[in-house]
């Protein structure tokens, strides 16, 4: 089996829970999902369009760790609370990410850590 690297970042919230921020096995990079907390208060941002732009950050954060960045995005998963914030998503989006665009999923889910409105989590694939 490939080694497994822990990939953890002061830039990005510390696990709330029994999970690492990301783990690297090969070039393969696996993002846990991030909501909206602010790394250093650990309070959660206020508001769908501030917790969209700083799950962003939180991910671009730990993908950053791991000596990669969203140009390595292979796919990105997104937990919206309410699903009609999906067209802020994709606005916001659109100013962290450059085509071709990640695979995504967006689903509706009834309720996230903390209250978030938004969780999102990934995959990046690091070309050496």
């Amino acid at each position: 089996m490939a080694h497994k690297q822990f990939i953890q970042t002061p830039d990005a919230p510390a696990a709330i829970g029994t999970y690492s921020q990301a783990i690297k096995v090969g070039e393969t990079v696996y993002l846990s999902g991030q909501i909206g907390l602010d790394p250093h208060t650990m309070q959660l941002a206020e508001g769908a369009e501030a917790q969209i732009h700083r799950v962003f950050q939180n991910l671009r954060a730990v993908a950053s760790a791991a000596d990669s960045s969203f140009d390595d995005l292979v796919k990105l998963n997104v937990y919206l609370t309410d699903l009609s914030h999906f067209a802020k998503v994709n606005e916001i989006m659109a100013s962290y990410f450059r085509q071709p665009y990640p695979a995504r999923a967006a689903v509706g889910v009834a309720s996230l850590p903390r209250n978030a409105l938004v969780e999102m989590d990934g995959v990046l694939v690091v070309q050496d």
